[in-house]
Protein backbone atom coordinates (compact mmCIF):
# COMPACT_ATOMS: atom_id res chain seq x y z
CA UNK A 1 0.00 0.00 0.00
CA UNK A 2 1.59 3.32 -1.09
CA UNK A 3 0.17 6.41 0.56
CA UNK A 4 1.18 9.91 0.49
CA UNK A 5 0.62 13.14 2.64
CA UNK A 6 1.99 16.13 3.72
CA UNK A 7 4.58 16.59 7.64
CA UNK A 8 4.99 19.58 8.83
CA UNK A 9 4.23 21.18 5.09
CA UNK A 10 6.58 18.75 3.56
CA UNK A 11 5.46 16.05 1.12
CA UNK A 12 5.71 12.17 2.39
CA UNK A 13 5.51 9.69 0.05
CA UNK A 14 5.53 6.43 1.65
CA UNK A 15 5.84 2.71 -0.46
CA UNK A 16 4.79 -0.24 0.84
CA UNK A 17 3.37 0.83 4.44
CA UNK A 18 2.50 -1.60 7.18
CA UNK A 19 -1.34 -1.24 7.50
CA UNK A 20 -0.94 -1.51 11.31
CA UNK A 21 2.21 0.85 12.16
CA UNK A 22 0.55 3.99 13.65
CA UNK A 23 1.22 7.10 13.30
CA UNK A 24 3.22 7.70 16.36
CA UNK A 25 5.58 4.82 16.04
CA UNK A 26 6.53 5.87 12.55
CA UNK A 27 7.14 9.88 13.94
CA UNK A 28 9.24 8.73 16.87
CA UNK A 29 10.90 5.25 15.66
CA UNK A 30 11.44 5.75 11.68
CA UNK A 31 11.50 9.69 11.62
CA UNK A 32 12.86 10.43 15.02
CA UNK A 33 10.20 13.11 15.69
CA UNK A 34 10.55 12.26 19.11
CA UNK A 35 8.17 15.55 20.49
CA UNK A 36 5.36 13.97 19.96
CA UNK A 37 4.99 11.61 23.03
CA UNK A 38 3.83 8.07 23.83
CA UNK A 39 2.11 7.84 26.73
CA UNK A 40 -0.81 5.25 27.36
CA UNK A 41 -0.42 4.11 23.72
CA UNK A 42 -4.42 4.00 24.01
CA UNK A 43 -5.82 6.79 22.50
CA UNK A 44 -6.48 8.26 26.28
CA UNK A 45 -3.49 10.34 27.34
CA UNK A 46 -3.40 13.14 24.39
CA UNK A 47 0.45 13.27 25.26
CA UNK A 48 0.28 12.50 21.16
CA UNK A 49 -1.75 14.87 19.66
CA UNK A 50 -1.10 15.66 16.40
CA UNK A 51 -3.01 17.93 13.97
CA UNK A 52 -4.69 16.39 10.76
CA UNK A 53 -5.64 18.54 7.99
CA UNK A 54 -8.18 16.55 5.76
CA UNK A 55 -8.87 17.66 1.79
CA UNK A 56 -11.82 19.84 3.09
CA UNK A 57 -9.07 21.71 5.09
CA UNK A 58 -10.83 20.71 8.93
CA UNK A 59 -8.41 20.81 11.00
CA UNK A 60 -8.39 17.97 13.69
CA UNK A 61 -6.74 17.26 16.51
CA UNK A 62 -6.04 13.48 16.84
CA UNK A 63 -4.30 10.99 19.17
CA UNK A 64 -1.26 9.90 16.65
CA UNK A 65 -1.19 6.30 18.91
CA UNK A 66 -4.22 5.06 17.26
CA UNK A 67 -3.94 6.64 14.36
CA UNK A 68 -2.70 3.95 11.11
CA UNK A 69 -0.35 5.04 8.47
CA UNK A 70 -3.24 4.26 5.79
CA UNK A 71 -5.56 7.13 7.50
CA UNK A 72 -3.29 9.50 6.29
CA UNK A 73 -3.33 9.34 2.56
CA UNK A 74 -3.86 12.66 1.13
CA UNK A 75 -4.34 14.53 4.35
CA UNK A 76 -1.23 16.75 6.42
CA UNK A 77 -0.07 16.11 9.51
CA UNK A 78 1.27 18.79 12.00
CA UNK A 79 3.14 17.53 14.77
CA UNK A 80 4.82 19.67 17.88
CA UNK A 81 7.99 20.45 15.60
CA UNK A 82 5.82 21.77 13.41
CA UNK A 83 4.59 24.54 15.67
CA UNK A 84 8.00 26.40 16.47
CA UNK A 85 8.01 30.01 17.48
CA UNK A 86 3.87 29.94 17.84
CA UNK A 87 2.53 32.40 21.00
CA UNK A 88 1.20 29.52 23.13
CA UNK A 89 4.37 28.03 23.52
CA UNK A 90 5.46 31.48 25.25
CA UNK A 91 2.37 31.87 26.72
CA UNK A 92 2.87 28.07 28.15
CA UNK A 93 5.92 29.07 29.85
CA UNK A 94 5.05 32.30 31.24
CA UNK A 95 1.99 31.09 32.64
CA UNK A 96 3.54 27.78 34.08
CA UNK A 97 1.54 25.74 32.42
CA UNK A 98 4.26 22.72 31.73
CA UNK A 99 5.56 21.11 35.14
CA UNK A 100 7.38 17.76 33.81
CA UNK A 101 6.63 18.78 30.48
CA UNK A 102 5.25 15.36 29.35
CA UNK A 103 2.06 16.12 28.23
CA UNK A 104 2.92 19.48 27.04
CA UNK A 105 3.21 19.07 23.39
CA UNK A 106 -0.32 16.97 23.22
CA UNK A 107 -1.44 20.17 25.26
CA UNK A 108 0.13 22.80 22.61
CA UNK A 109 -1.04 21.50 19.89
CA UNK A 110 -4.47 20.74 21.33
CA UNK A 111 -4.70 24.51 21.51
CA UNK A 112 -3.48 25.70 18.47
CA UNK A 113 -6.08 23.48 16.43
CA UNK A 114 -8.69 25.24 18.86
CA UNK A 115 -7.03 29.04 18.25
CA UNK A 116 -6.41 28.58 14.55
CA UNK A 117 -10.43 27.81 14.10
CA UNK A 118 -11.44 29.91 17.10
CA UNK A 119 -9.49 33.06 17.92
CA UNK A 120 -12.13 33.91 20.56
CA UNK A 121 -12.58 30.83 22.57
CA UNK A 122 -14.67 30.94 25.42
CA UNK A 123 -13.41 29.26 28.94
CA UNK A 124 -16.39 26.47 27.71
CA UNK A 125 -14.66 26.07 24.70
CA UNK A 126 -10.98 25.83 26.08
CA UNK A 127 -12.60 22.80 28.11
CA UNK A 128 -13.74 21.03 25.94
CA UNK A 129 -10.60 21.33 23.42
CA UNK A 130 -8.36 20.37 25.93
CA UNK A 131 -11.06 17.22 26.86
CA UNK A 132 -8.59 14.86 25.29
CA UNK A 133 -5.27 15.69 27.25
CA UNK A 134 -4.44 14.89 30.30
CA UNK A 135 -1.59 16.68 32.88
CA UNK A 136 -1.19 15.27 36.57
CA UNK A 137 0.84 18.26 37.52
CA UNK A 138 -0.32 21.57 36.85
CA UNK A 139 -3.87 21.53 37.90
CA UNK A 140 -5.28 22.80 33.93
CA UNK A 141 -5.59 26.10 35.12
CA UNK A 142 -2.15 27.51 34.33
CA UNK A 143 -2.92 25.72 30.70
CA UNK A 144 -6.04 27.39 30.29
CA UNK A 145 -4.53 31.05 30.83
CA UNK A 146 -1.77 30.34 28.33
CA UNK A 147 -4.89 29.52 26.22
CA UNK A 148 -6.42 32.76 26.99
CA UNK A 149 -3.32 34.95 26.43
CA UNK A 150 -2.60 33.44 23.50
CA UNK A 151 -6.35 34.53 22.01
CA UNK A 152 -5.54 37.79 23.33
CA UNK A 153 -2.59 38.51 21.45
CA UNK A 154 -4.14 36.50 17.84
CA UNK A 155 -7.20 39.53 18.86
CA UNK A 156 -4.92 42.27 18.65
CA UNK A 157 -3.19 41.46 15.81
CA UNK A 158 -6.20 41.32 13.53
CA UNK A 159 -6.33 37.73 13.70
CA UNK A 160 -3.56 37.89 11.04
CA UNK A 161 -1.47 35.00 12.29
CA UNK A 162 1.64 35.91 10.73
CA UNK A 163 1.98 39.10 13.12
CA UNK A 164 2.22 36.95 16.10
CA UNK A 165 3.11 33.40 14.72
CA UNK A 166 5.80 33.68 12.10
CA UNK A 167 5.78 30.13 11.54
CA UNK A 168 1.96 29.34 11.70
CA UNK A 169 -1.08 30.19 9.45
CA UNK A 170 -5.13 29.44 9.82
CA UNK A 171 -4.52 26.26 7.75
CA UNK A 172 -0.96 25.52 8.60
CA UNK A 173 -1.05 22.91 5.60
CA UNK A 174 -4.11 22.85 3.76
CA UNK A 175 -3.48 20.14 1.23
CA UNK A 176 -4.48 19.38 -2.34
CA UNK A 177 -5.27 16.35 -2.97
CA UNK A 178 -2.44 14.86 -3.76
CA UNK A 179 -2.28 13.18 -7.34
CA UNK A 180 -1.97 9.56 -7.96
CA UNK A 181 -0.45 8.40 -10.99
CA UNK A 182 -2.86 6.11 -13.11
CA UNK A 183 -2.55 2.49 -12.01
CA UNK A 184 -0.99 0.05 -14.95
Amino acid sequence: MDIRFLLNGEPVALTEVDATKTLLDWLRIDNQLTGTKEGCNEGDCGACTVIIIDKEKAIKPLNSCILFLPQLDGKAVRTVEGIKNHKIQEKMVEFHGSQCGFCTPGFLIASQALLNENSSPTDQEIACALEGNLCRCTGYQPIIESIREAARLKQEVGNDPAASEPHSDPHPMAPESPSKEPSA
